[in-house]
């Protein structure tokens, strides 16, 4: 089956990228104020304000498809699409990234289960070169998912981005290696697996839009956006800050086979 995916040039890139920085700038100017005690709809409208205020830019989710807010906010069992809202936490480009945060000290479950999403992330971004092929990066991340015991959401998935939203390909979180459609240098897109500390299965709630795990167990995503370049990948969202443990992803070579 044919796929049209947009293949950028290097100023489109650069386009996606600087659009992309801004999405990671408000992921960092928001860390400090995710604790105990704050709401949701609070931490949305710090991040719309910080967007339009200070950045100068628009906050692409409002009104995509209906949604009302300017950010998602997944607490716990929440997959995905979070909705922000009143319940208090306890203890021309579009640019698209997710990352955890931690209210309180987490359980040891939750502390790996972010961790290992984030690994998982990273085993599928580092797939990212000409010639790889979308089966190879879903491979990835299902084998360090599967290896701690974690299963991968299958609803959802990455998507093509740029001046559309969400754009060809879909980029699944779980397959084979050397199947489906090969990279190519200009393609950008995100990857950005949910993960769930029980059983892979969703179900959307009566908002139309936030996603629980259908067992209430936990689920955690982290999602960069990637540019696949002449000799590897490019993280478009670098977030501007340290992300606790977690390394930062650097650009990588093409490895030698």
């Amino acid at each position: 089956m044919k796929t049209n995916v947009k293949i950028n040039t290097q100023a489109e890139i650069a386009l996606s990228g600087a659009a992309g920085k801004l999405a990671a700038e408000v992921l960092a100017m928001i860390t400090p104020h995710v604790k105990a005690g704050v709401t949701t709809d609070e931490l949305d409208q710090l991040c719309h304000d910080y967007i339009v205020n200070v950045q100068k830019a628009i906050p692409g989710n409002v009104g995509y498809h209906g949604f009302p807010k300017t950010v998602c906010a997944s607490v716990n069992e929440v997959v995905c699409h979070g909705i922000p809202s009143a319940k208090v936490l306890k203890d021309g480009w579009y640019g698209d990234t997710s990352r955890m945060y931690f209210v309180g000290e987490p359980s040891p479950q939750a502390r790996r289960l972010v961790k290992t999403t984030y690994e998982a992330m990273c085993a599928g971004i580092r797939m990212v070169r000409p010639g790889a092929t979308l089966g190879d990066i879903g491979h990835a991340i299902q084998s360090v998912a599967e290896r701690d015991g974690f299963s991968v959401v299958r609803e959802y998935c990455g998507h093509g981005i740029g001046k559309i939203y969400h754009d060809e390909p879909q980029v699944l979180h779980y397959g084979y290696p050397g199947q489906g459609l090969t990279l190519k240098a200009g393609m950008i897109f995100t990857i950005e697996p949910m993960l769930n500390a029980g059983k892979r299965h969703v179900k959307t709630l009566s908002d139309g839009w936030t996603v629980v795990t259908k067992d209430q167990t936990l689920s955690a995503q982290w999602e960069h956006m990637v540019a696949v370049t002449d000799d590897g990948f490019k993280v478009l969202t670098p977030w501007p800050d340290s992300v606790d443990d977690y390394p930062a992803i650097v650009q990588a070579p093409i490895r030698s086979s």
